[in-house]
């Protein structure tokens, strides 16, 4: 059923603000006095739990129960995510917060990750590694647990920012809007602090081994929840990255289609290569197995079960073979040299197989990305794979070598990585396009539904275009289709397009890095408030940048106001990157070296062996 009709297109009901803060105050004070109550021994529920969760897990119980947590937690909030993402395309915005069911799994998974961070924290003691941070006398917090809820905590604050946000600028129904991306960046850092806290537990037992996926089939049943940490935790930073492609995989990008390829080949690189090196043999399948398993579910739960639109995903199988087959010639020990030979075949053998899976996406890749599609997403490939490199060689149980240059090579990448995004978010300046559209009417009022004919001028105005297709949401549905060429400059649809009710219907052109749009049918909106477009027989319609259409509850602000806005926010998510790579060079560097861990055992059993021996 479609929302309220005209929901508050400037930020969420304020009712539904002062309930959301009100409970999130009382539940933030409820965990400080549970976590209080631990520390000073009047409650013994932490203690209890935690005993449970480390015979479980066979880690201390500062690692095992804010894992049990996190997972519980951080896949329904994945879930969530992908489900608000269909709802507001299908349905537009909502009134806040609490209308709309999926932010109830999007809450309850972000607090359930910063309620694990700070339980990490309250749970610590003496045998916290030296990656910890000391918090007192006899008291040590891991640092993973920090990590976990200073990046939830952030993903938390953006819920309110957002409001903001929308009050300043208008409702944005876009995934890469600067508060939105502020919180999958905090998310992405409490999933990377969960996986830190892991491997600080992993350094405290007394046999230290070399993760590898290849025991997970072993160890499923021998010790069950173990296997399923160690299958989840390699996809982890796959699912994560996987967010970002959002628009591409329902078909409603907001950017140029070169973006797709290169996310995807930036996120092969990244994940896959980060979970070869830190987790051993077959980690970088069982990412690819773990990725494909879960956003599988995901899908199914979110199109053919609860009715919303569908949604495709890349693979990831054929760059997690590549992978593991590069470790076989060259050692992932040699982790600059190792991530570079990944990104080379990632970036040409795996972009190749994610190509002809391309065929299935809402929007295929097509010609009209060559040469420039193919360079920038094997640059994506190089780059991410040495980033990887890095972040593997710092989340390993054991001190890893020390590669020459891999840390150049990882800032290198980080910047070549900000630079063809940037490159692939300009937009230039439309050329003059104009449209004249007949309109054929199917379906009669009050359900109307129309099929279009489009004259384009000039007639070579889609030569070599991204996409020339239709597109009708929020309106109960999502619907998108590529336009017929019936002759020259001329185009018609293929499916008829829904111009009725609250559906936003239009025809999209992206050529040459525009993104443009001529509307078919807008609602009246008086939230905004707009008047409606109406679907008339037939009219001529310029081409105009595609946010008008898209962002239609976007407000005209004062330059300066926007783009201080867009700073701050980036300024904040470059000081939490920065903060992420000072704490895994802290991990890394804490990192237990196994020589010294033997022979530390030696002196123990010899001092052992002489206090033993009776004096003649």
């Amino acid at each position: 059923m479609p929302f309220a009709q005209d929901p508050p297109a400037g930020g969420a009901a304020m009712d539904q603000v002062v309930l959301v803060t009100a409970a999130a105050l009382f539940l933030t004070a409820a965990l400080i006095v549970l976590c209080q109550g631990h520390r000073s021994g009047r409650i013994g529920l932490l203690g209890y739990a935690g005993k449970l969760a480390q015979r479980a897990l066979g880690m201390p119980a500062w690692a095992a129960l804010p894992s049990v947590i996190a997972v519980a937690t951080l896949i329904p909030c994945l879930f969530g995510l992908q489900w608000d993402e269909s709802i507001h395309m299908a349905q537009g915005r909502d009134e806040g917060p609490l209308a709309n069911p999926s932010h109830y799994l999007l809450l309850f998974g972000i607090f359930g990750g910063f309620s694990a961070g700070v339980i990490a924290i309250a749970l610590g003691d003496e045998r916290v590694p030296a990656s910890g941070i000391r918090a007192g006398p006899g008291w040590r917090a891991p640092l993973g647990g920090v990590l976990l809820a200073g990046g939830s905590g952030v993903a938390l604050i953006g819920f309110p920012l957002d409001d903001v946000w929308h009050r300043l600028f208008g409702q944005d129904v876009t995934l890469w809007s600067a508060t939105h991306v502020t919180m999958i960046t905090g998310m992405a850092l409490a999933v990377l602090g969960a996986l830190m806290l892991n491997i600080e537990g992993l350094r405290t037992r007394n046999k230290v081994r070399r993760a590898s996926i290849i025991r997970a089939p072993i160890q499923l049943l021998q010790k069950p929840t173990r296997a399923i940490q160690w299958l989840l935790l390699p996809g982890a930073i796959l699912l994560i990255l996987s967010l970002l492609m959002g628009e591409f995989d329902f078909g409603i990008p907001q950017f140029q289609l070169v973006l797709h390829p290169m996310i995807v080949m930036a996120a092969a690189g990244l994940g896959l290569v980060a979970a070869r090196v830190s987790l051993g043999r077959g980690a970088a399948v069982g990412a690819a197995l773990t990725f494909l398993v879960i956003r599988g579910v995901i899908s199914v739960l979110v199109g053919p079960v609860l009715g919303q639109p569908d949604h495709i995903f890349p693979l990831f199988l054929a760059e997690a073979a590549l992978v593991e087959l590069v470790a076989l010639r060259v050692s992932p020990r040699e982790a600059l040299r190792f991530g570079l030979w990944c990104g080379a075949f990632i970036g040409t053998v795996g972009l190749a197989a994610e190509w002809a899976w391309s065929g299935l996406y809402p929007i295929p890749w097509n010609s009209a990305l060559l040469p420039e599609g193919l360079l920038l997403a094997m640059a994506m490939a190089l780059a991410g794979s040495v980033l990887g490199a890095w972040l593997g060689a710092h989340m390993t149980v054991e001190r890893f070598p020390r590669t020459p240059g891999l840390r150049r090579g990882a800032v290198a990448s980080a910047a070549v990585i900000s630079a063809l995004i940037g490159w692939g978010l300009y937009e230039p300046a439309p050329d003059p396009v104009s449209a004249t559209v007949t309109l054929d009417e199917v379906t009669p009022t009050p359900n109307r539904t129309v099929n279009a004919t489009l004259r384009l001028d000039p007639p070579d105005a889609a030569k070599d275009a991204d996409w020339l297709r239709t597109i009708a949401w929020q309106g109960g549905g999502l619907e998108t289709e590529e336009l017929r060429e019936i002759g020259p400059g001329l185009y018609r649809t293929t499916r008829p397009v829904p111009v009725h009710g609250t559906w936003k219907s239009g025809i999209r052109l992206s050529r040459g890095g525009s993104l443009t749009s001529v509307a078919i049918f807008l609602p009246a909106d008086s939230a905004i408030p707009v008047s409606e477009v109406p679907a008339t027989p037939r009219f001529t319609r310029r081409f105009e940048n595609e946010g008008k259409f898209l962002r239609r509850e976007a407000k005209e602000v004062a330059p300066w106001l926007w783009n201080g806005a867009t700073l701050f926010v980036a300024f904040v998510l470059m000081v939490l990157l920065y903060v992420w790579a000072l704490a895994f060079r802290r991990l890394a560097d804490a990192a237990p070296e196994r020589a010294a861990r033997a022979a530390s055992r030696r002196q123990r059993g010899a001092s052992h062996r002489d206090r033993d021996r009776v004096p003649v």
